[in-house]
């Protein structure tokens, strides 16, 4: 038996931060909304007491998440309640029955069911209630204050007749009939109601002198059409003279952010707003390269040609103005509803950040510590895992299945070699940086060769292979744990290249202040010095996590930190480190 307690995981969650109400209302809307959990009230309660502390663009963002995920008719009944950048995507894609979206209707506000009003998989009997809104969507509202409101002239008593006739039933439900006081303005309350309409009255009804011989007009009764295009033409050519005489604006100085656009069947745009539009008017997405004062790549021309859409599609536009220089542009195919033809496609562009130009990045300041904090931060949680592997194999916490254990000892394995891989990125990262502390000391080389091959001896057994160790000792100066890194790092890399029964021989020798060590290079190690630095290919299971050109750079690199160095001849390596002598050690010096 499973208990799923997800809903009680989020329910239970932190929203005492502005991050956790955010959080909290994302998963809740997601888990309802794709049905992994039931709408439960609780659920929903929490969604519409969290929706005043969530901005709107994260409720719009949840909600967009939701398209083609079917919700629920509570959740769509909670979201359409909302402001209508939350709404509308939700509406747009829900999917519910007719007798769902005709208990829904009512409670949406006219600008929600307008976004109904433009899909066409409703069905018949949703789409007759929708038009039975048709009276109380289209009344213009006015939204100024009571004391900015002209005053509504009476209109003439209407005889209502005795007993309206009933109504004949067109398979609307009940609920989706506007209520009988739905409000009905005549055409005269209605004009009165546009802003500009209300303005040309009240500067038409300023009071003024008569001429000889007139009166003033009777204003008490309604005005007809012809008065109030009258009173809108003399408001308008009053305010076109005040317009002339007044300076014109200054123009927004700078090169444009954004631009939209729109193409015709064949790819050339035809309409363009916010930047530039005599350049971009007339461009064609078919045409991938520079033509004329535009150069654009082959994504948009590759989607057009499927007709799909795109996205950051590069253009570079070399004219001057505010068009110029480099924009990422996208755009989404449109189709005739009726025949389904292809018309073009619609989008829009905007300026690339810093980090998506294709041009080389400029030199910045160098910072020691971005790689040091990362590879930090891959270590915490590799230890963490490899700690909890080894509780489960040596079942700390209880009795474990041997099944399980073996996964155990597995994923400890290549958690260690993960650990290794990021240790090597710590040391190149000290190395890169001058960051990396030694404390030289006299060294027996035998003595770490041994030690470490010791340590690689189950990688040799897996390789069919062998390290003989030298006959002779010479002691280096360098700091020991440096020095054992570097061996260690060279022969798994050369074990990770040897053939079933290679062995790979040392010799230990030198005179003077340099000791030399001579290893006998693999056969299927490629002998190409140039490689260094470069990424290597795989090798073979045991080699280098991060492959052998970095192995072998950061071998390399080491050797010259130890004030040694590492040379590659086609038989043979050579590794030259510091002699120790006896009355002072040398320190490692750093190139």
């Amino acid at each position: 038996m499973r208990f799923d307690d997800t809903l009680e995981t989020v329910l239970a969650a932190d929203v005492s931060t502005p991050f956790g109400r955010e959080s909290a209302y994302r998963q809740l809307v997601d888990l309802v909304g794709r049905r992994r959990v039931a709408a439960d009230p609780r659920a929903l309660d929490a969604i519409a007491r969290l929706r005043g502390d969530v901005p709107v663009a994260v409720r719009g963002s949840a909600a967009r998440a939701l398209a083609m995920a079917s919700p629920p008719a509570a959740l769509v009944r909670l979201l359409a309640d909302d402001d209508l950048a939350v709404a509308a995507p939700v509406l747009r894609t829900a999917t519910l029955d007719a007798a769902e979206w005709t208990a829904l209707l009512p409670r949406l506000s006219p600008p929600a069911r307008a976004v109904l009003r433009h899909r066409r998989d409703l069905g018949s009997d949703v789409e007759r209630a929708l038009e039975a809104f048709g009276a109380v969507d289209f009344v213009l509202a006015d939204d100024r204050p009571e004391a900015a409101r002209p005053v509504a002239r009476p209109a003439p008593p209407v005889e209502q007749p005795a007993e309206p006739e009933p109504e004949r039933d067109v398979g609307i439900a009940p609920s989706a009939v506007p209520p009988p006081g739905s409000p009905f303005a005549s055409l005269g309350a209605v004009a009165m109601g546009i802003p500009i309409v209300a303005e040309a009255v009240r500067h038409a009804e300023a009071p003024a002198t008569p001429a000889p011989g007139k009166t003033t007009d009777d204003r008490s009764g309604p005005f007809t059409i012809a008065d109030v295009v009258a009173r809108i033409d003399a408001f308008r050519e009053r305010r076109d003279r005040d317009r002339a005489a007044a300076p014109p604006p200054a123009a927004a100085a700078g090169p444009a952010d954004r631009f939209r656009f729109e193409t015709d069947a064949e790819g050339t745009v035809r309409w363009a707003d916010g930047a530039g539009r005599a350049v971009l008017i007339g461009m064609s997405l078919l045409l991938a390269g520079r033509v004329g004062a535009a150069a654009i790549d082959g994504v948009a021309a590759g989607a057009f040609r499927q007709r799909a859409r795109f996205r950051d599609a590069r253009l570079s536009i070399d004219v001057a103005g505010p068009a110029a220089g480099d924009w990422l542009f996208s755009g989404i195919p449109q189709f005739d509803p009726a025949s389904g033809r292809f018309t073009g496609y619609q989008g829009a562009a905007r300026r690339p950040h810093g980090g998506e130009l294709a041009q080389p990045a400029r030199a910045q300041a160098h910072r020691p510590d971005a790689l040091r904090q990362l590879v930090h931060e891959l270590r915490t949680p590799t230890n963490a895992v490899i700690g909890f592997s080894e509780m489960i194999y040596h079942q700390v916490l209880g009795p474990v299945v041997d099944p399980y254990r073996e996964h155990a000892q597995a994923i400890r394995g290549h958690a260690r070699d993960l650990l290794a891989a990021i240790d090597d990125l710590d040391l190149a990262a000290r190395i890169e940086t001058d960051a990396l502390t030694l404390r030289p000391e006299p060294v027996s080389l035998r003595a770490v060769i041994a030690v470490v091959a010791d340590d690689l001896r189950a990688l040799a057994d897996l390789r069919e292979a062998a390290i003989v160790l030298p006959r002779d000792d010479r002691p280096v100066e360098g700091d020991r744990h440096a020095i054992e890194r570097l061996f260690g790092r060279l022969f798994s890399t050369l074990l990770s290249a040897t053939r079933a029964g290679e062995h790979i021989a040392i010799t230990i020798g030198g005179e003077g202040d340099m000791v030399e060590v001579e290893i006998d290079r693999p056969a299927g190690l490629v002998f190409d010095p140039a490689a260094i630095g470069e990424d290597g290919d795989d090798v073979e299971p045991g080699g280098a996590p991060l492959g052998t050109g970095f192995a072998l750079r950061l071998v390399t690199n080491l050797a010259r930190q130890l004030g040694g160095a590492l040379a590659f001849d086609p038989i043979r390596l050579r590794l030259s480190l510091p002699a120790a002598h006896r009355d002072a050690g040398v320190q490692a010096t750093k190139s």
